[in-house]
């Protein structure tokens, strides 16, 4: 798993790459990253789904309603201070123990998840992830053995990530104005482009010859890799 999840350091498809590596020893349907920063805001990394953009779609949710407020992974992260070396905690929730039932419906109902078992670093420079993988109900509950298989492969798995996060933003601040140039895919591209001209997320959907709900990932990964919160901002960075 290691030199598969090395060798995706830096690509967009980092998510699923790990959702690939990890297939064998722990099956699961999605795979989300989200990132704490030091201003205390999240960011997604990286997510992926095992069919469709299920992962991407509920991260769009998940960020644009504020739900990280209420998520324990992000406020054990938030409590924790940095030490000498990387603290690992792996830790499992089902969709029954998410008390809000916004959240519950959008992020584990709506797509039909009953589960996530994530593992959560805290690296010494103050770096904060949370690395979560899902399943729906196709799938056998996480037992034993999958708290054991990634407990084993957490620190693995916590420094790729931090290297993926790393080299993707220096990536972006050598590119200087324009770092999409680089950092986009083809179709992020595509979104940007579109927007950037004037195009309503609708009109640019119709124009790529995709759903409104894929135009909604395209523009959010975008956005995130672009580090803007809107339209305005994303004009600003990019003309």
């Amino acid at each position: 798993m290691a030199v598969q999840l090395v060798a995706a350091i830096g690509s967009d498809t980092f998510a699923q790459s790990l959702l690939a590596a990890a297939a064998q020893s722990l099956p699961s349907s999605h795979c989300t990253i989200f990132a704490l920063q030091n201003n205390g805001r999240v960011k997604s990394v990286s997510s992926a789904s095992s069919v469709g953009e299920a992962a991407s779609l509920t991260a769009v949710q998940y960020m644009g309603q504020g739900f990280d407020k209420q998520d324990s992974n992000m406020r054990w992260l938030k409590r924790k201070r940095p030490a000498e070396k990387t603290q690992l905690w792996v830790h499992q929730q089902t969709a029954e123990e998410v008390v809000d039932a916004h959240y519950r419906r959008i992020c584990y109902e709506e797509v039909g998840i009953r589960e996530r078992l994530s593992v959560l670093a805290l690296m010494p420079d103050g770096y904060r992830v949370a690395i979560s993988f899902y399943r729906h109900h196709a799938f056998a509950l996480f037992g034993a053995a999958d708290f054991e298989w990634l407990s084993s492969v957490a620190l693995v798995i916590a420094n790729c990530v931090h290297r993926h996060s790393q080299l993707t933003a220096s990536t972006a601040s050598a590119t200087g104005g324009v770092p999409w140039l680089r950092t986009l895919s083809g179709r992020e591209r595509q979104m940007v482009s579109l927007i950037a001209a004037g195009h309503t997320t609708q009109e640019a959907a119709d124009e790529m010859g995709v759903a409104l709900t894929t135009a909604l990932t395209y523009r959010y990964r975008a956005f995130q890799h672009l580090g803007v919160r809107n339209i305005r901002e994303l004009l600003g960075k990019v003309l």
